[in-house]
Parts: structure tokens; C-alpha cells; sequence
């Protein structure tokens, strides 16, 4: 099964109904056709963040992206530690 893609725009109305309009979690779940746990996680993304929740495809946030540069930091450090242990006792004693 594709895996359904849904607008800026529809995820606040969804937002909106929950919040504004007082329709319960599950039932504007089942209204919209879309998964309780789906509704529930955008709740939250605009809970914690209003202003950039739902930024769109391949747009991370200014926040992902510095974590996200953090982490390759860290993973290529790692990398290189385990290519000079592997360099290291990969030779032959004299």
C-alpha cells in the first residue's frame, strides 16, 4: 500500500477540529480517514512547535538540521576511530 501524503493545510484543519471545534481525537480520525496515532503525532508537532509544524517535503527545520549536522559530526568521528583500530591491529607484529 502507497503511503498517503497529506497537505500543510489539511493537517491544521485536522489540527483545528480537534483543538477549535471540540471533535474528539478518534472520532475526526475517523472522519478524515486517517489513523488515530496519525492525528495524535500531529497534535503534537504543533504543540511543540506552532509556527514550523508541517514544513513540507524534503524541508527539515532550521532545529533538524543542526541535530542532524550534530549526528553526522559524531558518526564520522566514530568511523574514523574504528578505520585507524582496524589499521592498527590489522598489522602484523615485527
Amino acid at each position: 500500500m502507497a503511503r498517503r501524503v497529506h497537505s500543510r493545510e489539511f493537517k491544521l484543519e485536522a489540527v483545528r477540529l480537534v483543538r477549535e471545534q471540540g471533535v474528539s481525537v478518534t472520532q475526526a480520525s475517523r472522519d478524515l480517514g486517517i489513523h488515530l496515532n496519525t492525528l495524535r503525532g500531529w497534535l503534537q508537532r504543533i504543540d511543540a512547535d506552532p509556527e514550523h509544524a508541517f514544513p513540507g517535503q524534503g524541508k527539515p527545520s532550521d532545529s533538524e538540521l543542526a541535530r542532524l549536522k550534530r549526528e553526522l559530526k559524531r558518526v564520522t568521528m566514530e568511523r574514523d576511530i574504528l578505520k585507524k583500530a582496524i589499521a592498527y591491529f590489522a598489522k602484523e607484529p615485527t
